[in-house]
């Protein structure tokens, strides 16, 4: 096929999963890359971008010219440029929620806003009813993005009515199908085995969603009348699902046929299987079967495919196959009611005649979906947008200077986390970066490094330690609790023997904080069952304690709780008292030249307006956000220092009237100020406080008052301190997760914010 001659279009990307990763996009991304690469061989270059879900990636071919790390913010920049610098014409983006990192898939937004080329994306998925960050980033995509391509007609109607994309801006393409004959199902029977059965079949990565449970369970009617009918179940276990519950769901299935006396007659053919050995299948089929549970499902290759090879088709009514199945190119059922199904697919079997009419139908409709057509159209769609984007584009170049688009962050390395993990938990010092037995064990320490854990969960980060981390902190908060007292012990020697019978006052409210975080962000029931005993009986405590900080503590632990639970009316009640109390500090200490809620500067002083700043947004009250913002900026000046973030030090502190102390600094100080800035750009979205949580992160890094990194990037951990005049060499608990705390609270930050330069 040869290019139009107006054309300048030379190079095409494709940016999304790839073959031989084993995903339905990675199957589209291949065929439509392979497609329009076939298409236009003598004239335009194709090369694919794919995203790795592993570290170690795959195997790719030749086409593919550079990897993405799905969770890695910074290799969508370094893709960027990539494409900058290589003259890449169009980015054709394939989009799906899941497959890219952040919120919501947002890591993409960092690609895309700084691409100087026209961008055609296609979308898997469009929500009826997304939520709130599914939205924001789809229209951002949108927005993005010179054209839209959606499979279906009800795709199109979406994005006008839900998303506000322009109807001049969507293209409607149909999921491109190999071209294949016309076959007789008995011709490819004999390959599997099948030869005089009537073949029905189902294929995809498994997963509960499918409602294969659905067609087994209508079998038994089936085989009733023709005992000569074989299920085929194609395809491997989703790897995720694989990974996450293991072969449960096919398990399942096998005893369901079993029990029904159909196991007989169902085969599964347990592999990610290529799209030759997929089209062989399809060829044997006498009847394909799409049982899937849910309506909102908006494209689906598989039955796109068995379309485009004229099968006769039974499916649930989702909204691809009302579309593709209409005027008598399929037949549907009710979800889950294997009754229907089965009286659909006895109508079909008792009725030859019907049956082929049925394919004959499918068949021609699916000659306006193989890919040489689905290439030509997808070809007019880039030319169109290369045509737009000539006409709108800016002329400046996109690789951003450094002024003009945010530092990158160091890449998590948790050695020195794990050096000073044992089997009873986190160890609290370390003489240089060897953990000092003789100092034991604390419960700050496993109260920080719990929430640690569970925000690599929720990052997806740390090659699956989480759990084994997140486990070992909270069983040694578990032993800590003291039900007599019902408070938490602090202090355990090696030999661990406890030293106290109750812990700090701060040291319940920063233990009560890393509760309420398993029980608001952990997807894990096992660690929220844990964690919710152990907060409901030490919550009613904190009202018996006397520091503010134990205070603030607890209260952003409690806005992590409510999180998930935020009816729980003895927890709103407690918020509520703990929040007037810092009111009432607040007012009694504040002066024009004094804004701070006690008569001195501490340690985590920010802690105290980042408290403020959550309940002011969750009761609401704009009274106290006006008082956390109000103490974060003065607390800010006061720890500034020729434009980098100096911290009040701990050899004295700072008293109201007195002279503040420089040094000794401690890494947790940049903690608390880089979380609380990070809470006031969630409030206010002013991008003040984004810089500022990021200036306050260079702290680590040696943008301090000594010029010297307080990280060390070859153990992954963190100094505990500036000295007057140097370093503390040491690498203890506190300092390390301070460093690694704020990392991941940046990373969190970057998954849900929208650009800011």
């Amino acid at each position: 096929m040869k290019k139009n001659s107006s054309s300048t279009i030379n190079r095409v990307a494709f940016v999304g999963n790839y073959l031989p990763r084993k995903c339905g996009i990675a199957t589209f991304t291949t065929d439509l890359c392979e497609a329009v690469a076939t298409a236009y061989a003598d004239t335009i270059t194709c090369l694919a971008l794919p995203v790795n879900d592993t570290e170690t990636g795959y195997s790719y071919p030749p086409r593919v010219r550079f990897e993405l790390s799905e969770k890695d913010i910074e290799s969508y920049r370094r893709a960027a440029d990539f494409l900058n610098i290589n003259n890449v014409d169009v980015v054709c983006l394939q989009h799906e929620y899941g497959i890219y990192g952040g919120a919501a898939g947002s890591h993409i937004l960092t690609l895309l806003r700084e691409l100087r080329m026209p961008v055609v994306t296609t979308l898997h998925t469009i929500l009826e009813k997304p939520l709130p960050e599914q939205l924001q980033v789809l229209k951002e995509v949108a927005a993005l993005s010179d054209r839209l391509v959606t499979m279906s007609r009800r795709g199109v109607e979406f994005l006008k009515d839900i998303y506000g994309v322009p109807p001049e801006k969507i293209d409607f393409i149909h999921h491109g199908v190999p071209d294949v004959p016309f076959a007789d199902p008995n011709f490819h029977k004999d390959l599997f085995g099948v030869e005089g059965k009537k073949v029905l079949l189902s294929f995809g990565l498994l997963s509960a969603s499918k409602g294969i449970e659905t067609v087994i369970s209508a079998l038994p009617a089936i085989v009733a009348r023709h005992p000569e009918v074989v299920y085929i179940v194609v395809g491997a276990t989703h790897p995720n699902v694989l990974k996450n519950e293991g072969e449960q769901y096919r398990l399942s299935l096998q005893r369901l046929a079993q029990k029904l006396g159909v196991a007989g007659n169902v085969i599964f053919h347990n592999s990610f299987v290529t799209i030759e050995e997929l089209i062989e299948f399809i060829n044997a089929a006498d009847i394909y079967i799409t049982p899937y549970l849910n309506a909102a499902q908006i494209t689906s290759g598989t039955l796109a495919y068995t379309i485009g090879a004229g099968k006769a088709v039974v499916s649930t009514p989702y909204w691809h196959a009302e579309e593709l199945l209409a005027d008598g190119r399929g037949a549907l059922f009710p979800f889950r009611d294997s009754a229907a199904l089965a009286e659909q697919v006895l109508d079909l079997l008792d009725h030859e005649s019907k049956r082929h009419a049925m394919r004959k139908k499918a068949y021609l409709f699916g000659r306006e979906m193989i890919w040489p057509k689905v290439a030509q159209q997808y070809m007019e769609s880039f030319e169109q947008a290369r045509s737009q984007h000539l006409l709108t584009a800016s002329s400046s170049y996109a690789v951003k200077p450094l002024n003009q688009r945010p530092a990158d962050l160091p890449m998590l390395k948790l050695n020195h986390l794990r050096r000073l993990t044992d089997d009873t938990g986190m160890i609290q010092h370390a003489k240089y970066i060897v953990p000092n037995y003789a100092e034991g064990y604390c419960i700050d320490d496993n109260a920080r490094a719990l929430i640690v854990g569970i925000m690599l969960a929720e990052l997806e980060l740390g090659n699956g330690q989480s759990l084994e981390l997140s486990s070992r902190y909270l069983a040694f908060i578990a032993y800590a609790f003291n039900p007599k007292t019902e408070r938490f012990r602090n202090f355990m020697d090696y030999q661990r023997n406890w030293l106290e019978t109750s812990g700090s006052d701060d040291s319940q409210g920063r233990t009560l904080w890393a509760l309420g975080t398993v029980m608001g962000r952990s997807t894990l029931s096992s660690l929220r069952g844990i964690a919710s005993g152990l907060f409901e009986q030490a919550i009613p405590s904190i009202l018996a304690i006397k520091s503010p900080r134990a205070w603030a503590f607890a209260l952003i632990g409690i806005h992590e709780y409510l999180r998930r639970f935020e009816g729980d009316r003895l927890v709103n009640q407690i918020r509520d008292q703990l929040a007037d109390r810092l009111v009432e500090l607040y007012h009694a200490n504040r002066s024009d030249e004094w804004r701070w809620f006690e008569d001195r500067l501490t340690y985590c002083n920010a802690v105290l307006p980042h408290a403020m700043l959550m309940c002011g947004q969750w009761i609401p009250n704009s009274d106290l956000t006006e008082i956390g913002l109000e103490s974060l900026h003065w607390l800010t000046d006061m720890q500034r220092s020729d434009d980098h973030f100096s911290p009040i030090g701990s050899n004295g502190f700072y008293v109201k009237g007195g002279e503040r102390a420089r040094f000794d600094q401690q890494p947790v100080e940049a903690h608390a100020m880089a979380s609380a800035s990070l809470e006031a750009y969630r409030c206010t979205g002013d991008v003040y406080w984004l810089n500022e949580a990021r200036r306050t992160f260079d702290w680590f890094l040696g943008n301090n008052d000594l010029g010297i990194s307080l990280y060390d990037h070859t153990s992954g951990g963190c100094r505990d301190g500036l000295h007057p005049d140097r370093p503390n060499e040491n690498q203890g608990a506190e300092s390390t997760l301070a460093f690694i705390q704020t990392l991941l609270e940046l990373r969190l930050a970057e998954n849900s914010i929208p650009d800011t330069h």
